[in-house]
């Protein structure tokens, strides 16, 4: 049972005992669940309240969806979810009903806090600024002149109250009447000063608690620019000393540096996992971590650990093994090696999985190129040295660091190299066709090495179609499936592959970068062998937002994981961290593929702006620690394709990119290529691009109040409201595991052959 009350300032309040899914063995498990300020708790007992949280979600940026009549699950989309039962339908309607409204007045909250901040962190014009101490100078004199009345009139009452109690032969009427004179005078002027105080007091505080505010919002300013400075300071200061280091090694090194190969692969002796001496030579190598689970997760299975709390970090025990992995080619094999393996690497060249080449006849011609990006300088800093420590994703940012493109067609353009796509669904050994996938995966960064410009953040409910089947033989469909927390669903249908992905991302600015950290998955299923792969995308960082060449970079760790007919078969990619210190190339990329039994395939290397290598691997030698791989003749996963010319002057697109928001007849009234502000933009309108940006973004946020106040007059009322729905995708649990993801509905496709968008909202 469940209690609820009501709390401070009416924010809902609930709690009382659920079933919560914990794991396979223990299945569901007695909770004690709290709803307070907008957070969703939960205890063993009640007798934890006070000393051991369980876990939480803030509601604020969750996902509430209903399974059946006792059962929902909550999610902040990403690792929280928590998938609840209740004992009845009235019980679980009612958690729900208070989830929904805590929900919403959290959003509320956030927003007007981040309305003031916003307003806080402006930077104030010193024409307002000279406005505002010019009206409080005139209420001071206005003050001063009627404190002299004041004054004034004081001292001629107080003569004539003396004058009324002496003994003058001057008549007592008369005498009365001055004094009454005087005090009306003295009570005129009274007033004036009350009202010119109150006036002076209104204006200095409607100021005073927003100059108070900003105050102390330029202090932690200045604090962290003050830190940002030091740390910059001992950067240049290391980097100085490198730079001497560097010249007194650089002849060394040179004569060190033997083939491209031994220059592609040394960081594994740089972080000091040299080979011994007597190590047979290497054409490279590089530091692996593998995380292997303890025997107690094995046990309880990993597909159950959905939820965040506590309790399954007890049970989930991770231990990370280092390996020291090289490499040799096959040229330099042993003369004993396997012939079979021989003859496996020789025929694994790109003749085994050729590109079927696309119907040329009957294809739409398109632009090559945008408008050039006009020159409306702005600095960057200026704006965002006011978000430092904020989610920039809630941060309205003028069209000034955009590019004309939603991020619905930047996910879109992920699939530019579907043609290595189409490669791996020829190939027939599964491990082969995982390499190629790696080889895609990287393929999605290349562009981020020059592309600075932010995409336009999608309204919920936008879309965008891609038909590319006449030339690059597939077509994708994306669509803004939540605004809270801002979820983005695609699918995309290949000849003989079919994708489809759910992105979020969370980014945070430090002060010195910013770093966007992507939510959600992508997934591919090759049709003819019904292989299945999932993997999530890496870390990405903009540099030098204060100062210099704005630059991004990818870092991490991908592991790309197979199911279905592939169950098993894994990828790990190692995205080096650019450092201005290290002999290796940059932007570099290295990893491994092994088959079910934890055997190593096939290794990868690269760049993730430039191409990807892959070769098979044809023996292994040396202890498990530190292997020595040794492998066939590395052949081209992925190579990036040369800019048009003069892409510098419209964005660095790619051909790609400038046909993205190309024009295009039959199209839903909600795709991206009729979004206005967009359209300004790509036509060098930016000043009335800013002003329709602002017009959409209130009329997204009057349309969510009004569904909010729809929904607690449906929840006075005793009747359900609904939850909002997408057009073209559906919330549905994926298969084999406890998560939920947006999936296509397969219905876009013939309503725009029928041209029935009667569904669609009107959002433009």
């Amino acid at each position: 049972m469940a209690d609820a009350a009501a709390g401070g300032g009416g924010d809902p309040e609930m709690k009382g005992w659920l079933l919560k899914w914990t794991n396979y063995i223990k299945g569901y498990q007695r909770r004690w669940f709290v709803l307070s300020k907008g957070v969703l708790s939960y205890y063993r007992n009640q007798s934890e309240i006070n000393h051991t949280c369980r876990g939480t979600i803030s509601l604020h940026g969750a996902l509430i969806h209903t399974v059946d009549s006792c059962t929902f699950v909550i999610s902040n989309g990403g690792t929280q979810t928590f998938h609840i039962k209740t004992a009845n339908e009235v019980e679980r309607q009612s958690w729900v009903t208070a989830l929904e409204l805590a929900k919403a007045k959290a959003i509320r909250a956030m927003e007007s806090e981040e309305e003031e901040a916003e307003e806080t962190a402006q930077v104030v014009p010193s024409q307002e600024i000279n406005t505002v101490v010019r009206d409080l100078t005139e209420r001071l004199e206005n003050m001063r002149t009627c404190y002299d009345l004041i004054t004034k009139h004081g001292a001629a009452l107080q003569r004539a109250l003396n004058d009324l109690e002496s003994n003058e032969e001057e008549s007592l009427a008369s005498r009365t009447k001055i004094v009454n004179e005087r005090a009306t005078l003295f009570r005129i002027t009274s007033n004036a000063m009350i009202n010119a105080g109150n006036e002076y007091l209104h204006s200095a505080e409607s100021q005073g608690h927003k100059w108070s505010k900003m105050l102390h919002h330029e202090r932690e300013q200045r604090q962290r620019l003050e830190e940002i400075v030091e740390q910059m300071a001992k950067q240049q200061s290391q980097m100085e000393q490198a730079a001497v280091l560097v010249r007194q090694s650089k002849s060394a090194a040179a004569n060190n540096l033997t083939s491209d190969d031994e220059v592609e692969f040394f960081d594994a002796e740089e972080h000091g996992y040299g080979a011994a001496a007597n190590d047979s030579p290497a054409d490279g190598g590089f530091m692996l971590k593998l995380k292997r689970r303890s025997s107690s997760e094995d046990q309880v299975g990993s597909e159950g650990q959905t939820g965040s709390s506590s309790e399954s970090d007890e049970q989930k025990r991770t231990v990370e093994t280092v390996q020291q992995v090289y490499f040799v080619s096959a040229a330099r094999m042993p003369s004993g090696a396997d012939e079979d393996n021989v003859d496996r690497a020789t025929c694994a060249g790109p003749d085994i999985c050729p590109r079927v080449p696309p119907d040329t006849t009957g294809r739409k011609l398109r632009r090559t190129r945008v408008p050039d990006k006009p020159n409306y300088p702005l600095s960057l800093w200026s704006i965002m040295k006011n978000c430092i420590g904020k989610d920039l994703s809630k941060i309205p940012m003028p069209v000034n660091f955009n590019e004309p493109l939603s991020m619905l067609q930047r996910l879109t353009e992920d699939y530019e190299y579907a043609d290595v796509l189409d490669i791996a669904a020829e190939c027939e050994d599964d491990t082969e066709q995982l390499a190629y996938l790696a080889a895609f995966s990287v393929s999605a960064y290349a562009t981020t090495s020059n592309r600075t410009g932010k995409p336009f953040n999608p309204l919920l409910g936008e879309t965008y179609e891609c038909d590319r089947t006449d030339d690059l033989g597939w077509r994708c469909l994306a669509e803004q499936v939540s605004h809270h927390p801002p979820v983005a669903a695609l699918h995309c249908e290949g000849r003989k592959w079919t994708c489809w992905q759910e992105f979020s991302m969370t980014s945070k600015f430090r002060g010195k970068y910013v770093q966007v950290n992507p939510q959600g998955g992508m997934f591919i299923s090759f049709n003819e062998s019904g292989r299945r792969y999932s993997w999530r995308k890496v870390t990405t960082t903009v540099n030098n937002i204060i100062v210099g060449k704005l630059w991004v970079d990818q870092h991490g760790e991908a592991v790309i994981e197979g199911s279905n007919e592939a169950q098993g078969n894994k990828c790990i990619l190692n995205y080096i961290p650019y450092s201005y210190f290290s002999r290796e190339v940059q932007r570099s990329v290295k990893g491994i593929v092994m088959n079910r039994n934890n055997e190593v395939k096939w290794v990868v290397r690269g760049t993730w702006d430039d191409k990807i290598e892959i070769a098979p691997v044809l023996q292994t030698t040396g202890p498990k620690e530190s292997p020595t791989y040794t492998t066939g003749e590395f052949k081209i996963g992925w190579q990036r394709r040369p800019a048009p010319p003069e892409s510098e002057k419209f964005y660095n697109f790619t051909t790609l990119a400038c046909q993205l928001n190309e024009p295009e007849e039959g199209v839903a009234p909600t795709d991206a290529r009729l979004r206005p502000d967009q359209r300004l933009m790509e036509n060098g309108a930016w000043d009335e691009s800013n002003k329709e940006k602002l017009r959409l973004e209130d009329k997204q946020r009057t349309v969510r109040r009004q569904r909010e106040v729809e929904a607690e007059q449906a929840t006075a009322e005793g009747r359900p409201y609904p939850a909002y729905e997408p057009m073209w995708f559906k919330r549905e649990r994926r298969e084999g595991t406890e998560d939920f993801i947006h999936v296509y509905k397969n219905n876009y496709w013939q309503a725009k052959e029928a041209q029935d968008w009667s569904g669609c909202p009107e959002i433009y």
